[in-house]
């Protein structure tokens, strides 16, 4: 909704919540990516272009600022001190190179806090690799974008050439660089309260129309009316309920430590494998993280039938496909993970996920924030904390290009994204990139205790599964 001022972009309610838990730290939003690259980036050429992409994207040259009182959602006001240089970090592997020592240098990145007096995002090249190939690694707040989002940021960052007019295109144009807007604290209240008071006439006439119709549907199907409502007050309250504990016997324990890990899967397999039972590639997805979630706790001496799981849903339409920000909704459902038949696996996960897909409360996910928002921000991280300290794991299918591309002359080899934690013992991400399928495993050290044999149960896992086929 734009105000009268339009001086500053405003949070939506849904980012502005996770800005806002983060008042206790194992609620951070941080998205972590790690790309490697064929060869070494030119330092020159990449500095230029991350400054004509700050240009174009204005998150990157943005700052949150809140209000007083909480009055209205923070807002993204251009940093007047924006240096792209602290934005930009270069070091050296030490030791031989390999992807383990680029995860060691990412994982203490990722669990630091962003400077909430600058932008929230730090990029790090990393250069020494083995076969004279380099990494990037990316640090994003989630306030800024989803993972579909940050692919689409991300795309404006690389090329479909590693040289070539597209490439010489770029470098030789420069758009301006955003202007930060003086704006005194009084008119900012003043912006902030009329924000909200028009946005809270809007919110109810919103409802008083849906009163209405409902009015009417209720005189032709009574019966009807009251057992939608009653769905959907019950799918509220299913989102917003403490989790309680984790379901796992064996991962309970939180930290702010962090542990990545990857594994590779071929896409052409995994996306057979699931149409076998009509379902899509993030049935396969996921019914492989089941089953290698079921290994774990075996090998661990340990039994367990179903685990709560947070999955993002992409609710991105055409009239926001290209907007910052999140375009998402959280379900969180337990999942069963001992059956260790994989066609049923896949089967049930493929259910589940459609069951959750028509939850009447994915609709009101804003509005949900919205008056979680409202509340004082100890309360507020209170609340969220109880729904997602019990999650046991986090899953994300994000579809990356689908093209080789290039950064600086270099071309992109892999790309393997790390979710945030909030509260999980694992987050387990899926970002394609042209036939494979790259999975960062983020886990928490307390919680999963052998990490290797973590990640030899998820590969056994998804070999199962594409064995199938």
């Amino acid at each position: 909704m734009e105000d009268e001022f339009d001086f500053e972009p405003r949070m939506s309610d849904a980012d502005a919540l996770m800005w806002n838990i983060e008042k206790d730290p194992l609620l951070r939003s941080t998205i972590t990516t790690v790309l490697l690259f064929d060869r070494p980036l030119d330092p020159e050429r990449f500095r230029r272009r991350m400054d004509r992409v700050s240009r174009l994207v204005p998150r990157l040259r943005q700052r949150v600022r809140g209000h007083a009182m909480s009055v209205a959602p923070p807002r993204w006001d251009v940093d007047p001190n924006f240096d792209l240089d602290y934005h930009l970090r270069f070091m050296r592997a030490v030791g031989a190179g390999t992807l383990r020592e680029v995860f060691n240098i990412a994982e203490p990145i990722a669990m630091q806090g962003f400077d909430r007096a600058r932008p929230l995002w730090e990029f790090t090249v990393v250069e020494g690799l083995d076969d004279d190939r380099s990494a990037l690694i990316t640090k994003i707040h989630h306030a800024i974008t989803d993972g579909v989002g940050g692919v689409k940021l991300m795309m404006e960052m690389l090329d479909l050439e590693a040289e070539g007019a597209e490439s010489e295109e770029r470098e030789r144009h420069l758009p301006p660089a955003p202007e930060p807007v003086t704006v005194t604290e009084s008119r900012r209240m003043a912006d902030a309260m009329s924000y909200e008071g028009r946005r809270q006439f809007a919110n109810a006439s919103r409802l008083i129309g849906s009163l209405l119709s409902e009015a009417g549907k209720l005189r032709a199907d009574p019966l009807g009316v009251g057992m939608d409502v009653l769905t959907t007050a019950g799918s509220v309250v299913k989102m917003v309920s403490p989790a309680g504990e984790p379901l796992s016997p064996l991962m309970r324990d939180r930290s702010l430590s962090v542990r990545f890990d990857t594994l590779q899967v071929a896409i052409g397999p995994l996306k057979r494998a699931s149409k076998l039972v009509g379902g899509r590639l993030n049935d396969g997805f996921v019914g492989g993280v089941t089953g290698g979630l079921f290994r774990y706790h075996r090998e661990m001496g340990m039994k367990v039938d179903q685990l709560r799981m947070t999955m993002p849903i992409n609710i991105r339409t055409s009239a926001t496909a290209g907007l910052a920000g999140n375009q998402f909704a959280p379900a969180r459902f337990a999942v069963p993970v001992s059956i260790e038949d994989p066609i049923a696996r896949m089967n049930a996960v493929r259910e589940l996920m459609e069951a959750q897909r028509a939850e009447p409360a994915l609709a009101l996910t804003d509005t949900l924030a919205g008056i979680l928002n409202r509340l004082p921000a100890t309360a507020t991280t209170g609340i969220f904390g109880a729904m997602l300290r019990g999650i046991d794991f986090v899953t994300s299918n994000v579809p990356g290009p689908p093209v080789p591309v290039f950064l600086a002359g270099a071309r992109l080899e892999r790309q393997i994204a790390f979710g945030p934690m909030t509260g999980s013992a694992a987050n387990i991400t899926l970002l394609s990139y042209i036939d494979d399928l790259n999975i960062g495993v983020n886990t928490d050290p307390v919680a999963v205790t052998d990490p290797e044999l973590f990640l030899d149960c998820l590969r056994d896992s998804f070999e199962e599964i594409t064995k199938l086929v």
